[in-house]
């Protein structure tokens, strides 16, 4: 049995190998250089805590947390609420509707498109010149000129809100659709011998029910909105324009590192990105789940 063992750790070590080198470490370096003034050349000198003093005195970093929340907080209300309504339209047993699996796959389908793509196909519709969606509009007269959709700070934000909602919707509705179809239709059936209505019986049944769900849609949502990067870089100059809008908390960590050159300050970046999605997760998972434990102690 000693050798059996002694032969599970060398099947195993690979993994340890290639966790500690490409995981771990790099971790760690990272919270080294938050402490120094590394520039990504020559020696690191210990600064102490001077980068985290000046992320916490930092106004483009404070502003580029507030744009990160509005057009996160913006997506995710509208990715939620539109899984929501589609949950309780599904679920109606009244109604029965037919072709769920179709809708899945539709509504899934723009998840699958590369960012790069997805930053393409929009930055040409809109387009203000000779974009499609200033073209439909000025055809149907509800504008009477172009509109630079990326040029103006609200609609900017607004517009990356919008095509995080279009991409990321169809995952939201389909993992809620899995939590309804593990409620138990007992339930259902027995709230429409009892005449509730299908309001009573989406927030008297469903949601509770799928609170487990939601927790974990949010949080993971959070934590990816969080990080958002990719799409305000590609759609701009990189640099967060129009007017600093899009200047998200990773695009400026980008920034800071990739383009001034100030790892050790990136690095501190990093760290206060991680203790903030960490405070905020916490937040959620207590609001949702808070009362429960305190009643729970009482009993």
């Amino acid at each position: 049995m000693k050798k059996v063992d002694r032969y599970g750790y060398l099947f195993i070590a690979p993994f340890w190998i290639i966790f500690l080198i490409f995981s771990i470490y790099p971790v760690a370096l990272t919270f080294y250089y938050s402490f120094t003034n590394y520039s990504g050349s020559g020696t690191a000198e210990v600064i102490g805590l001077a980068n985290y003093t000046r992320l916490l005195t930092d106004s483009y970093f404070v502003e580029a947390f507030f744009n990160t929340w509005k057009i996160w907080g913006i997506n995710f209300a509208l990715q939620i609420g539109l899984a929501l309504v589609l949950a309780l339209i599904f679920s109606d047993m009244r109604m029965k509707l037919k072709g769920l699996a179709f809708f899945r796959s539709i509504f899934y389908l723009p998840n699958l498109i590369t960012i790069s793509s997805v930053a393409l196909l929009f930055g040409i519709l809109l387009d203000w010149q000779h974009g499609s969606l200033n073209m439909i509009l000025l055809n149907i007269g509800l504008i009477s000129e172009p509109i630079n959709w990326l040029n103006e700070p609200a609609t900017a934000q607004l517009s990356v809100s919008l095509i995080l909602t279009w991409m990321w919707f169809g995952h939201s509705f389909i993992v809620v659709m899995a939590g309804v179809s593990g409620i138990s239709k007992d339930y259902y059936e027995a709230a429409l011998i009892d005449g509730a209505n299908r309001w009573q019986t989406f927030t008297k049944i469903t949601v509770p029910l799928l609170k487990p769900i939601l927790l974990y849609i949010m949080i993971t949502s959070l934590i990816g909105g969080l990080q958002l990067f990719d799409l305000p870089m590609l759609l701009t100059d990189g640099i967060g324009s129009p007017d600093g809008s899009l200047n998200t908390m990773v695009l400026y960590l980008y920034n800071q590192a990739f383009k001034f050159n100030n790892y050790g300050y990136a690095s501190a970046v990093a760290y206060g990105l991680f203790v903030i999605t960490l405070i905020f997760s916490a937040i959620v998972f207590k609001g949702m789940y808070g009362n429960e434990r305190k009643q729970a102690r009482k009993v």
